[in-house]
């Protein structure tokens, strides 16, 4: 969980929403490209979809960040369905680890060195 006032508290949330719209745009292409049926693709792009909503809505808790990282499975697992999505999900899945690295680095506190001062 990042410190209330870390920038990369907005970028997660900003990549939560940015999921909902391309799990959303991912049910026509699960049902006119891999064929799957209308209600698998609906149920599955949908659940995720939600998911990554809710997450976004409770980014502000532990809670947030287990579903924040939930969605990120269950994009991915979207693969299952149609291919592309395995490519995807894998993308949105990078960038959220890299942003909560990030702003787990920023949390950290600085170190300087006895030495010298600086920062290294």
């Amino acid at each position: 969980m990042l410190s209330a006032g870390n920038p990369m508290r907005v970028v997660l949330m900003t990549l939560l929403i940015f999921e909902v719209i391309v799990f959303g745009l991912a049910i026509p292409v699960m049902i006119l490209v891999s064929d799957t049926p209308a209600a698998a693709a609906a149920g599955f792009g949908g659940g995720a979809a939600v998911l990554a909503l809710v997450a976004a809505g409770l980014l502000r808790s532990r809670t947030g960040y287990v579903l924040g990282w939930l969605a990120q499975l269950s994009g991915i697992a979207l693969g299952l369905l149609t291919s592309s999505m395995f490519v995807v999900g894998a993308i949105l899945a990078a960038v959220w680890v890299l942003a909560f690295l990030l702003g787990k680095r920023l949390d950290s506190p600085i170190q300087t060195s006895p030495e010298s001062g600086d920062i290294p």
